[in-house]
């Protein structure tokens, strides 16, 4: 009940036919891909009414909706930032509505510490109104981004002062932009609000993906310590190797891998 998947690698296909595949593959939950089809806080590129339809029919729960909202709180432009806050009520809102825990953001653009200050007051708002709505917003630490670099993250949570935003941990991507996913974990560890699973392994100099249990991630280790400190959140298996096996017949091997966990 507690383990979903990522819609990101059928990004392609329409909203609806991703929710039946990741239900035939033996999901109940999903996390959804923020952009069309699959979402959009605009109506006139997604009508929530027919992505609730869609859901339904496909027996499938929305855990977590993966937006991109926030990156515009970095512009020097007191428009866009505005803007950038309106969007990111209406995606909370339709997270509500969806019945998603959690959205994740982007921590403004690039990785330059410098632009904490600006960002933090309205994530800080933002924060104030996903918590009054029970929502979670987790930024992802991906390369490029400030999330990526443990510090800056650290930062920018404890300057937005919120148990309802912090960091969407995912130790692959930590493990492939060459940050101790073991370290960075005890970092994030007050600020984890959703996670990530994917696997993968270094051969050399070059960083390999590799299906779920075949690489160097110790997620017995890793669910161990999210239970320890009272995590009650989904666990969301991101697969994107179509290129190595079809998501069709590899995913419910790592659901039951991760099951097995």
């Amino acid at each position: 009940e507690r383990i979903s998947t990522c819609t990101y690698p059928l990004r392609e296909r329409p909203a609806a036919e991703a929710l039946r595949v990741m239900a035939a593959c033996g999901f109940k939950k999903v996390d959804l891909w923020g952009r069309p089809p699959h979402f959009s806080a605009d109506p006139a590129e997604c009508d929530p009414s027919a992505l609730e339809a869609a859901a339904r029919a496909a027996g499938v729960r929305i855990a977590n909706l993966g937006t991109y909202c926030g990156g515009d709180f970095a512009s020097e432009s007191a428009e866009a930032r505005a803007k950038a806050l309106d969007d990111m009520r209406a995606t909370i809102d339709l997270a509500v509505r969806l019945g998603a825990r959690s959205i994740r953001v982007r921590p403004g653009t690039g990785e330059d510490p410098a632009i904490i200050p600006r960002i933090a007051p309205p994530f800080r708002e933002s924060a104030d109104y996903a918590a009054a709505r029970g929502i979670f917003l987790g930024m992802e630490n991906h390369q490029g981004s400030l999330a990526g670099i443990p510090d800056a993250a650290v930062r920018l949570c404890e300057a937005v002062g919120s148990k309802h935003f912090g960091v969407l941990y995912e130790p692959c991507n930590l493990l492939h932009g060459g940050v101790d996913y073991r370290a960075a974990f005890d970092a994030f560890a007050p600020w984890i609000v959703h996670i990530h699973v994917k696997d993968g392994c270094w051969v050399g100099d070059k960083f390999q993906a590799t299906h779920l249990g075949e690489g160097e991630i110790d997620y017995r280790w890793i669910v161990g310590k999210m239970e320890a400190m009272g995590y009650s959140g989904d666990y969301a298996l991101e697969y994107e190797i179509c290129d190595i096996e079809p998501l069709e017949t590899a995913l419910p091997r790592w659901l039951d891998c991760f099951m097995k966990l």
